[in-house]
């Protein structure tokens, strides 16, 4: 049913909790299934030099939001905006059709925590 990358990735979470005074943070709940995913994020000369989740959701959420922070660190911002959805199913080894959903909260926290980024030189 579920990927050997994704099981690694939920059983070995990587990046798990928040960051103290982050420059940016994010939340965002999918309403039908009630998974949420949250980010904090830190960034220095436009690089992301620390990315942090913690999820509550089933078991491809938590994977994806895993995978997420593992794909985008050292990246730079523009880098990480340009992230599909599709890379990050394919990371964690594909997803059910059941569970399609676990990719866009990962992809819509990223871009929610983006955007909400404070200004940094």
């Amino acid at each position: 049913m579920y990927s050997a990358q994704l099981l690694d990735y939920f059983q070995n979470p990587r990046n798990v909790g928040d960051i103290e005074n982050p420059d940016g943070r994010a939340q965002v709940e999918n309403p039908v299934c009630g998974d949420v995913l949250r980010l904090t994020i830190r960034v220095s000369e436009g690089k992301i030099v620390d990315i942090r989740f913690k999820a509550r959701g089933c078991v491809p959420s938590m994977a994806c939001g895993s995978a997420l922070t593992e794909m985008v660190l050292g990246q730079t911002i523009a880098e990480a905006r340009r992230l599909r959805r599709e890379q990050l199913v394919e990371r964690v080894g594909g997803l059910p059709v059941a569970s399609g959903h676990a990719g866009h909260l990962a992809i819509d926290a990223l871009r929610s925590v983006l955007d909400g980024l404070k200004s940094k030189p």
